[in-house]
């Protein structure tokens, strides 16, 4: 059973809104970590299927395991760290197992406890072939369901298509995304786009989200912003109202902090034993 009602965590981010602070939702794919992130302020705890290939020291990676049913076997244990903040799951909606049976995808997030989900997995790239249980439409309709069944909704919009048919569909959040995340010791490298380039990919989403749907709220996510600097250039020069962190959540400020700390364990000198 839900925590928290779609119009409860709505009411409770247009409160951040409201106060002139960003919405940040974290990626966790683990009790400690979705219980830090709670400690820290995080308004959304994000859980997905490729958190385990990060927490695995992977590069993120979304064949590794079947999505769906990891993403809902999760939940007990960051539930189970997780008290006072909703918990949205990574729902794939191109699962060919719910196959013309989005109705079953949805009603089995509810049941796992889960506040809402997010279209994660997604495949913005391939073709749509509905009647096989693939393509960008069934993103667009488990949206529309979700909606139906008063089940909040984040979505991530990778392209004018797939944001404006987010949009259209009634997400509650859109988070246009500007690609793989950089840094760390698995980040993207140069394919990633330059931190300006991103930022105008984020406007012009945000754009087209706002033109379907008014009162849409838009975060961001991806690329080169993984770091507060980078956000502070992104609320600067974009519409953008918040942030949603995967890989700048919960892979690169562990590896950092393990590096440094076993860095400073290794700066101490034990003394002489004669």
């Amino acid at each position: 059973m839900a925590r928290f009602t779609r119009t409860q965590i709505l009411d409770r981010l247009r409160a951040q809104l409201a106060d002139d602070r960003p919405i940040v939702g974290a990626g966790s794919s683990s009790g400690l970590i979705a219980k830090s992130a709670a400690a820290g302020g995080a308004d959304l705890i994000i859980v997905y299927n490729t958190g385990r290939t990060r927490l695995m020291g992977l590069a993120t990676n979304h064949l590794l395991n079947h999505a769906n049913p990891t993403t809902l076997a999760m939940y007990p244990e960051i539930a189970n760290a997780v008290r006072d903040t909703p918990i949205i799951g990574g729902a794939e909606a191109q699962d060919p197992t719910y196959w013309n049976d989005l109705d079953r995808l949805i009603a089995d997030y509810q049941a796992a406890g889960y506040d809402g989900l997010i279209n994660f997995p997604t495949s913005f790239a391939q073709p749509d072939r509905n009647d096989v249980g693939l393509g960008l439409p069934l993103d667009f309709e488990m949206v529309a369901k979700a909606r139906e069944n008063d089940f909040f909704t984040i979505c991530y919009g990778y392209t004018e298509r797939q944001i404006q048919g987010l949009a259209a569909a009634g997400a509650d959040v859109v988070v246009p995304h500007a690609g793989w995340t950089t840094g760390g010791l698995t980040g993207a490298g140069k394919s990633a786009m330059a931190l300006e380039d991103s930022c105008r990919h984020v406007q012009k989403l945000i754009d087209l989200a706002r033109a379907e749907n008014p009162d849409v709220i838009c975060l961001s996510h991806g690329g080169p912003l993984s770091s507060p600097d980078d956000l502070q250039y992104l609320y600067d020069t974009t519409d953008a109202q918040g942030f949603l962190g995967a890989s700048s959540a919960e892979r690169i400020p562990v590896e950092r902090a393990v590096i440094e700390t076993i860095d400073q364990f290794k700066s101490v000198t034990p003394r002489a034993v004669a």
